[in-house]
């Protein structure tokens, strides 16, 4: 398994993408979205296995219901180019066994998202034809512990050499925006990747497999091989897809 499905997207309001639509797709359930005020349901998705809302732990127990959590977060977005939910989708090693999936998904998702402050959302699907895989939705903004959204930003004000405060000609005080978390920061893309690397290859070992999950580019890890590209629900349904040379996978459509 030298470089196995894992792509991390963004839903965006500017792609006419919705996080209740996505959390209605991947869990099978019918959600309604009071933004567009629409029943969101896929009747088609009838390979889900498991699903299940995984909140930290000073977030308050209603958020477990997946039409409150999604639309109380799509809530929050006011503009058209919001970003409404991080998205994961992962193959699943076929060698460790299907009532494993769960947890190993689990131990994931607590270890690199809902111990930094993330609601996770996610859900396993299974046709039983080789291609398990599971899809994690990510919470954007932070949460304190009376259910309340937290900013993603915050103005700060800069300060001269003596620690005062600076006064433009406008007379405004000159200011900047910082965010409050650092979820968008790059980096993590790299750390999750390597993650769930690692999460998966902890559960191979326990089960005494010899396989390893490598996330790596083919030239990174040396290899004189030609990726495949991965075509996914959104092909199907926009004939648009993306593709990069880790995102390399024998997943199919689902």
């Amino acid at each position: 398994m030298p470089c196995p499905h894992c792509k991390i997207t963004i839903i965006k309001r500017s792609n006419n993408e919705s996080a209740v639509s996505a959390a209605a797709y991947q869990s099978g359930e019918k959600l309604f979205s009071e933004y567009d005020q629409e029943q969101k349901y896929y009747p088609y998705k009838n390979e889900v296995t498991h699903k299940e809302i995984l909140l930290p732990p000073h977030v308050p127990p209603e958020f477990a219901d997946r039409n409150t959590l999604w639309n109380s977060a799509e809530a929050q977005e006011k503009q058209w180019n919001s970003q409404l939910a991080r998205r994961f989708v992962l193959a699943i090693p076929r060698e460790i066994p299907t009532e494993q999936y769960a947890d190993l998904i689990r131990d994931y998702c607590r270890e690199f998202f809902v111990s930094k402050g993330m609601i996770a959302d996610f859900a396993i699907h299974d046709k039983g034809d080789g291609n398990p895989h599971a899809h994690i939705l990510l919470t954007m903004w932070a949460m304190d512990e009376k259910g309340r959204w937290l900013p993603k930003s915050r103005k700060v004000y800069d300060l001269d050499k003596n620690g005062e405060r600076i006064r433009l000609a406008s007379g405004r005080w000159k200011s900047h925006k910082e965010n409050t978390v650092d979820w968008n920061d790059r980096k993590y893309a790299e750390i999750w990747r390597q993650g769930w690397a690692d999460t998966a290859n902890r559960y191979l070992e326990a089960n005494s497999r010899p396989e390893r999950l490598d996330l790596r580019s083919y030239a990174r890890q040396g290899l004189d091989q030609i990726p495949t590209v991965h075509m996914g629900p959104a092909c199907a349904l926009a004939k648009a897809s993306s593709s990069s040379s880790y995102l390399v996978s024998p997943i199919r459509a689902s």
